[in-house]
């Protein structure tokens, strides 16, 4: 078990500490404590976005190391999970931190889902985290420790619920309004970055996939979050939310300048 954990992870041969670090404009110190991780994975939700571009545009979406930090770091661009926890795992190898891939049940639609997901477990300071940066608008801000089960746990204006189902798996939840909605379910069994192939092949070529349907890029910040879905623009500030609606003209200027992206 401790082999498939440590082992089988994306590997980029061309993957630079620094130049990363630089790509998310991380300052200071690198600590391999709570909230060290924390600093890290917050410095590169709110530098690196959550985008689908190259699907829309019907490209192939590659899970080779390399080409994932080409991407992110060299072109200035995003990606969906397996490309950002995918960058965020060749980190945690750098730095030194045990940490491995757990295949994730999306549920945030009605009808049955796959696991398409790619999450990663991470054990800082002895205890076990879930790390996400890759889920979209509704993707947790911080390391989530799994002994928490049931409480509330608020990252920045969102407030997320960690509890155990009926088949003994994880269920993540996100209070919206003064309902609790359904994020995704996993269990703890290490997957290896292969496995993933098939969902990512799904999730970029299959037409029932959200990724497919509709263009969706998201960025973080630390008062909030901007999310593009179609042709909307919706600003989330200290939990107040501004929706503007622009032309297809538009989509350009809005991508460089609201989520500083040249494409």
């Amino acid at each position: 078990m401790e082999q498939l954990k440590n082992n089988h992870k994306i590997k980029a041969p061309s993957f630079d500490l620094q130049q990363y670090l630089k790509r998310i404009h991380f300052e200071g110190e690198i600590k391999l404590n709570l909230e060290g991780i924390k600093k890290l994975m917050q410095s590169q939700i709110f530098s690196v976005p959550f985008e689908n571009i190259d699907v829309q545009a019907g490209k192939a979406i590659s899970l080779i190391g390399d080409d994932i930090v080409n991407q992110i770091v060299n072109k200035n661009r995003g990606g969906y999970c397996y490309q950002i926890n995918g960058i965020f795992s060749l980190m945690l190898q750098e730095i030194g931190l045990p940490h491995y891939y757990i295949a994730v049940r999306p549920l945030v639609n009605p009808d049955p889902n796959a696991k398409t997901h790619l999450a990663i477990i991470a054990t800082i300071e002895n205890e076990e985290y879930l790390i996400d940066l890759g889920f979209g608008g509704n993707s947790i801000r911080e390391p989530l420790k799994l002994s928490e089960i049931g409480s509330e746990i608020q990252h920045g204006s969102d407030t997320f619920n960690l509890v155990k189902t009926e088949e003994n798996e994880f269920l993540l939840q996100i209070l919206i309004g003064k309902e609790w909605s359904n994020l995704y379910s996993f269990d703890l069994t290490p997957q290896r970055w292969i496995d993933f192939k098939t969902a990512n092949y799904y999730n970029y070529s299959h037409p029932d996939s959200v990724f497919t349907q509709k263009l969706i890029v998201v960025l973080q910040n630390p008062l909030g979050k901007k999310i593009l879905s179609k042709n909307s623009l919706k600003s989330v500030t200290n939990g107040i939310a501004e929706i503007i609606s622009f032309e297809d003209d538009q989509l350009d200027t809005i991508l460089e300048t609201e989520f500083n992206l040249k494409v």
